[in-house]
């Protein structure tokens, strides 16, 4: 787990708990079971109607790699598709069966496995694009019950502080009760604002910027592997590869084209490669998400 990325909550709670705090209030005062049962109690309930356990269950899953560290095999994947293009110059397609096997990333592995079939260049960009969008739907559907979740939060706070107000109307007549009541009231906003804003919408924004990145790294694979069913040299197959170097520790003003497509809004029908080896794709973009009024 990359425990840096976990250095942003930290921070934030930590300056919530310092400002109440520094103004002699006490932190127990933000402990209350009740607003806290309604806001998460009202968003999975919420969830669950629009998108389903599983759905849901999936949302949770992606979370391991929302924090986990960032992939450092690009130098062994261009290792690798160099092999196995000399590979297939020297010695033929049907050679490739091999590093088929071996080969760790499924993407790779199904790319070999059609090239040993005898598929063509063209076809094999068409059956991996199809792989690559499932792949992408499935799992912008996932990021969207995180999105879902952070535009219902702030709305079950809402809802929290109605019930607390409810709670004070009912004890007007005993003051000895109304401080429980405005404390629910004005703590169930505080956890649906809090849950959007520090945790909900962070981690769907954090899983799009992944999710671009994986499909933009997973593109260059294709087009590799289509170069390869087109006979194309070794050298010229690596350099459609990203850099062996990671991208959050490259120089500053270093360029990451070669990493990270352009973005765009949603998936669109991409060109599909030629015999060549070409890849003419579309941009791809995973749009920011905005957070709650």
């Amino acid at each position: 787990m990359d425990w840096r990325s976990l250095t942003g909550i930290v921070v934030a709670i930590g300056a919530i708990a310092f400002g109440q705090s520094a103004e002699g209030g006490q932190l127990t005062v933000l402990v209350q079971p009740a607003g806290l049962a309604v806001v998460l109690g009202g968003c999975v309930g919420s969830l669950l109607l629009q998108c389903g356990p599983g759905r849901m269950w999936r949302a949770v899953t992606l979370l391991r790699e929302s924090f986990g560290k960032p992939r450092g095999d690009a130098q062994q994947l261009r290792t690798l598709l160099r092999q196995c293009s000399a590979t297939a110059r020297r010695e033929g397609l049907l050679a490739l069966d091999g590093p088929a096997r071996a080969a760790k990333d499924p993407l790779v592995a199904r790319g070999l496995r059609l090239l040993v079939d005898g598929i063509s260049a063209r076809e094999l960009g068409e059956v991996l694009d199809s792989d690559i969008e499932a792949y992408a739907l499935q799992r912008r559907q996932a990021i969207r019950v995180w999105e879902g979740a952070g535009g219902t939060a702030p709305t079950m706070g809402i809802l929290g502080a109605v019930l607390g107000l409810v709670q004070v109307m009912q004890h007007l007549s005993d003051p000895t009760k109304l401080g429980g009541g405005i404390a629910v009231a004005f703590v169930s906003t505080l956890y649906g604002v809090g849950f959007a804003n520090l945790l909900f919408l962070p981690i769907a924004n954090r899983l799009h910027e992944q999710l671009s990145e994986e499909l933009a790294r997973r593109d260059q694979i294709v087009a590799a592997l289509v170069a390869i069913a087109a006979g194309e040299p070794g050298h010229l197959i690596e350099e459609r590869l990203p850099p062996g170097t990671d991208t959050r520790t490259a120089r500053p003003g270093a360029s990451r084209s070669s990493v990270r497509a352009p973005e765009r809004a949603g998936p669109e029908p991409r060109e599909r490669r030629g015999e060549a080896g070409t890849e003419s794709a579309k941009p791809r973009k995973e749009p920011a998400v905005a957070p709650p009024v």
